[in-house]
């Protein structure tokens, strides 16, 4: 190693977004909006089905689990973003960009295996709703919960023990508005070829296996739904899925727009919007897309009462 790579970082400086000028104050009071609404929004998911004896059916409990991860998820971003909007920039340091990147992972990761478990709900509901009480129980709920979030933590961990071994030399600034992986990466003055490739193996249990789950899930409901006789029975199965599809779709969509085909340098525009989208839209909107939309919720009716409604509406599901 030369005597300019001697120097290592032990700070990381992230630019954020530059050249905001008179934009700085406005954009600072948008994303401070946007966290008080995300923050009250998932708060008031988890304190409802927590508090509301009507909504103690396995569908609010995981959603109850995307709420509080997501309020994970922005409370890892939102202060740096902030600072890096009013200060035009902020400094971390090297310890704590990387644990920014292992907590936000590790909470993804958890998302990645809770959006396959809440499409695996979906499927016994809807193709096999007779057995539903007895498959989904609280027992299996509660195990199905614990299992994504030791498999997040525990996976990205290993990629996090990898990049602990990695030296950062002489170059400290990130052009991003927090510590992402691929920009974490580019600052390494060590051969990081073998970590890309652990970090691609891992992405597999990760990120394709649960797709892969959801994908072939929704096929089943699919198949289900078109033995439906009437158009209006055909709606309302769907209407209860439409949700989580949207969420999925935006939450695989920006993913694979981020990590899986990663922008170039000269894009890195494009990379920030992208980004802005997954870890400050996301959190937002979800609640919106799969909650606040549920007429569970806003009629108070129970997750029981609305699996009796689905039995009687759609008799052709009871077939064997």
């Amino acid at each position: 190693m030369n005597e300019k790579n001697q120097t290592l970082v032990t700070e990381i400086f992230l630019l954020g977004f530059q050249n905001l000028h008179n934009l700085k104050i406005p954009l600072f009071s948008l994303f401070l909006l946007i966290y008080i609404m995300t923050v009250w929004e998932n708060v008031l998911i988890i304190a409802l089905v927590s508090s509301s004896r009507n909504l103690q059916s396995p569908m609010y409990f995981f959603l109850q689990q995307l709420a509080l991860s997501d309020l994970f998820d922005s409370t890892i971003i939102m202060p740096t973003l902030l600072q890096t909007v009013i200060h035009e920039g902020t400094t971390v340091s090297l310890v704590g960009c990387i644990s920014q990147w292992y907590f936000f992972s590790s909470s993804d990761a958890f998302q990645c295996f809770l959006l396959a478990v809440m499409s695996y709900d979906r499927y016994v509901a809807i193709c096999i709703p007779l057995r539903y009480s007895s498959i989904m129980s609280h027992r299996v709920c509660v195990t199905l919960i614990l299992i994504p979030w030791a498999l997040g933590f525990g996976l990205t961990v290993i990629t996090v023990d990898l990049i602990g071994t990695l030296q950062f030399c002489d170059q400290n600034t990130i052009n991003h508005f927090f510590c992402d992986f691929f920009p974490l990466l580019e600052l390494s003055c060590s051969d990081t070829l073998s970590l890309q490739i652990e970090t691609f193996f891992l992405s597999v249990p990760m990120i394709f296996v649960p797709f892969i789950l959801i994908t072939v899930s929704y096929m089943c409901i699919g198949r289900a739904i078109l033995k439906i006789v009437s158009n209006t029975g055909r709606q309302k199965a769907f209407s209860t899925c439409s949700s989580h599809l949207a969420v999925v779709s935006i939450f695989y969509g920006t993913i694979i727009a981020i990590y899986v085909v990663p922008p170039r340098k000269e894009s890195e525009t494009i990379s920030k919007v992208m980004s802005l989208l997954y870890t400050v839209g996301i959190p937002l909107a979800n609640p919106v897309i799969y909650s606040l939309r549920s007429t569970d919720i806003k009629e108070g009716k129970s997750g029981r009462e609305s699996y009796n409604m689905f039995i009687c509406n759609y008799p052709v599901l009871q077939a064997p």
